[in-house]
């Protein structure tokens, strides 16, 4: 459904683009000032107008994913198992639901933690997620990845859809790989009584 409007916004918007240069370009004729500059600065000001933040926004996503982005472990499992021994009998999957400060408790040990930052420079959000320890609250693992744009965040479409980046490059991958790590401490248990 929104499809078409986009379409028909930017078609309005490309036309009246198109107006703007063609008059700038006839000013410019009338007066005897150059044309070449009037109808590129026409253009130049017609496409910053909606485009002005996008070589920022990806500028500062880049930077942002090379800096911070990234898949950490702290502690492996084998090695909490090991110091932890009598524990690791004990422990029980749960069904995932989030605890009231919006962790998803795996099991009686292990949180998973999930937080957005509130967005950075030009619409750049950070997300990071952790295994936590819920005893010690000790980090075993870690994933830092960053988005842009404003779409699927509160449930808004992607009005500047040419701003929208879910992941650093090899975001999802890594964000797979906590994934794994999580399931494997939320079933850690049930891995040692088979």
């Amino acid at each position: 459904m929104i499809g078409p409007i986009v379409l028909g916004a930017a078609l309005l918007y490309l036309l009246v683009s198109i107006a703007v240069v063609r008059g700038a370009i006839r000013y410019a004729r009338n007066n005897g000032k150059s044309t070449k500059c009037w109808g590129w600065g026409a253009v130049l000001v017609m496409y910053l107008i909606p485009f002005w933040d996008w070589l920022p926004t990806v500028a500062t996503h880049q930077l942002y994913c090379a800096r911070d982005s990234g898949f950490w472990v702290y502690k492996t499992l084998d090695q909490w198992k090991a110091e932890n021994p009598e524990v690791v009998e004990t422990l029980v999957a749960t069904k995932g639901a989030p605890s009231a400060d919006g962790a998803y408790i795996l099991n009686q040990r292990f949180n998973r933690a999930i937080k957005k930052t509130a967005p950075l420079l030009f619409n750049v959000w950070r997300w990071e997620q952790q295994v936590v320890d819920s005893k010690t609250n000790e980090i075993l693992a870690r994933y830092i990845d960053f988005s842009t744009g404003n779409g699927n965040i509160g449930g808004e479409p992607p009005i500047r859809f040419w701003l929208q980046s879910e992941h650093c490059i090899g975001g999802a991958i890594n964000g797979s790989r906590l994934s794994h790590f999580s399931s494997e401490a939320k079933h850690l248990g049930e891995r040692k009584k088979k």
